[in-house]
């Protein structure tokens, strides 16, 4: 078994110390020349910088945490893939835990500790289920936090949402232009802000033009209670629902056409939240507002390193705006193409 190769294998071969070799490898100043040459020289060798080690020495791991509670909904698989990336162009790697909507404590517990065992320089809590107290405590251990797609009120947490208030108020300024007069909505999770700003948007903006919802009932982010729930709405003569997010528009849609035997949009139009990839697919081809991931992604991961640089960074509440996309599964006003 050969001998394992170490900074100082690599100092000697490249003709520099030990200390530029570390410099190197941590990111820290060195010339361009010694970059190449040590470079050069644990590629000849085959060394590979022991980070667990680094870690101890510089206190960083280099790890982010990210936290969500289920990968079922589609949004989020594509929304930590961009994170993954994004970070690792930034020199970090990511960590990914999991923890069920309205977890006890003591499961909250569990997983700061095992972000704290980790080491953690930073994490973020990627869904809108996740408990208040779980930010609370890692931002209690030092651990910079960055909430994304949902809000905490009175937090001094950074948090990166898309204009979801807004977004409500565009889907019901549409339906109603398209002549719709038994609007209902299948609401998410009224526990988290993500879908209470939702619904509230919608429902202000209904008022606003004159009109109230035919009915309203909590989907929860849930396939099966979206199904339940659009049954409900259904024996009530909707012509039109708004959906909380794409992942119950999916399930409602095929409940419409498959089980009740309804066509969409010509017996009930649909309208969804995210336009995740699936929502363009010729099976769905659903009108949805679109939550721009790639400029959310961006700016929570942002926050995040000017935090885990400076902790007394100001952490401040973003909301990013995104269009209403128009496709096949609701009834478009009249001359609107």
């Amino acid at each position: 078994m050969s001998a394992r190769v170490t900074a100082f294998d690599v100092a000697a071969r490249a003709g520099v110390s030990q200390s530029a070799v570390s410099r190197v490898f941590s990111g820290a100043s060195a010339s361009g020349e010694t970059v190449r040459k040590v470079r050069e020289a644990a590629e000849a060798l085959g060394y590979r910088p022991n980070v667990l080690a680094r870690s101890l020495i510089t206190g960083r791991s280099r790890i982010v945490g990210m936290v969500v509670a289920y990968l079922d909904n589609p949004f989020y698989p594509d929304a930590l893939e961009r994170f993954s990336r994004a970070f690792q162009s930034e020199g970090y790697h990511t960590m990914l835990f999991t923890l069920p909507e309205s977890a006890p404590e003591r499961e909250c517990d569990r997983i700061v500790q095992q972000m704290l065992d980790h080491q953690v320089d930073g994490l973020v809590l990627a869904s809108v289920g996740l408990s208040d107290a779980l930010a609370a405590r890692c931002a209690a251990a030092g651990i910079p936090v960055v909430l994304f797609n949902r809000g905490q009120s009175g937090s001094a947490l950074a948090q990166v949402t898309s204009a979801n208030r807004a977004g409500g108020a565009k889907v019901a300024e549409f339906l109603i232009a398209a002549g719709h007069r038994r609007i209902g909505h299948i609401s998410g999770w009224q526990g988290s802000s993500t879908g209470r700003d939702r619904t509230q948007g919608f429902i202000e903006a209904l008022r606003a033009a004159g009109w109230e919802l035919a009915g309203i009932e909590e989907g929860r982010y849930d396939h099966g209670a979206a199904i339940r729930a659009a049954d409900r709405l259904i024996e009530n003569d909707v012509d039109a629902l708004f959906v909380g997010n794409d992942h119950m528009a999916f399930a409602v849609m095929d409940h419409l056409r498959f089980t009740r035997g309804l066509s969409v949009p010509e017996d009930v139009s649909v309208i969804g939240y995210d336009d995740v990839p699936m929502a363009a697919w010729a099976g769905y081809e659903l009108t949805t507002v679109r939550q721009p991931v790639g400029r959310m992604v961006s700016a929570a991961v942002a926050a995040l390193l000017r935090q885990m640089e400076d902790m007394s960074a100001q952490a401040g509440i973003e909301e990013i705006d995104g269009p209403l996309i128009l496709r096949g599964s609701a009834r478009r006003p009249e001359g609107l193409t």
